[in-house]
């Protein structure tokens, strides 16, 4: 007996999400990114789709507090899981500090990268206070100094066409120094 089913026809699962701290029970095409569940299904734009191909960085989210690429990671992988987008972050009333340093600072020119370079940035400070070496830091098993050159390493995965890079590192320090 073969299956009538067309191998190309959808497959429907349903995958449990927190995001950004609401309950979402969605039914999606087992094909279908995170990136493209946020965005499509849960109208949440914040997150960026750039590249499609997890080098540029727009669409970095937090699941369970680790930064990933949402373009890369299928949405049924994420079952139970807790996620958080640029939106879950702060409001205009409350920023979240990381979007008021960015504010401060100015870093950002169009503003399309900022909220996937803003979720990278959270995820960094976490790095560092975790004690999580990079490929910049002098030692990988003792401490080491959160300088620019750290930041910026750490920050590598996330493009800004516009180039606005010293003034996003800037507001990663500032954060990163307010929290020491």
């Amino acid at each position: 007996m073969t299956d009538p089913r067309h191998p190309l026809d959808p497959v429907l699962m349903r995958v449990s999400l927190e995001v950004n701290g609401d309950l979402h029970v969605l039914e999606v095409d087992t094909r279908v990114t995170l990136l493209d569940a946020l965005r499509e299904t849960l109208h949440l734009t914040g997150t960026k789709k750039g590249c499609d191909h997890g080098q540029c960085g727009a669409c970095t989210v937090l699941v369970n507090g680790v930064r990933i690429n949402s373009c890369l990671s299928l949405a049924v992988m994420h079952e139970g899981d807790t996620v958080t987008t640029i939106e879950g972050l702060g409001s205009p009333g409350a920023l979240h500090p990381m979007q008021a340093a960015f504010l401060h600072r100015d870093g950002f020119q169009c503003g399309y990268c900022t909220p996937g370079q803003i979720c990278s940035a959270i995820a960094v400070l976490d790095e560092i206070r975790a004690g999580v070496p990079s490929h910049a830091s002098g030692d990988l098993t003792g401490a080491f100094t959160p300088d620019t050159a750290e930041i910026k390493e750490r920050m590598s995965g996330n493009i800004c066409r516009c180039g606005a890079y010293s003034n996003i590192a800037d507001a990663i320090a500032d954060v990163l120094e307010a929290k020491a």
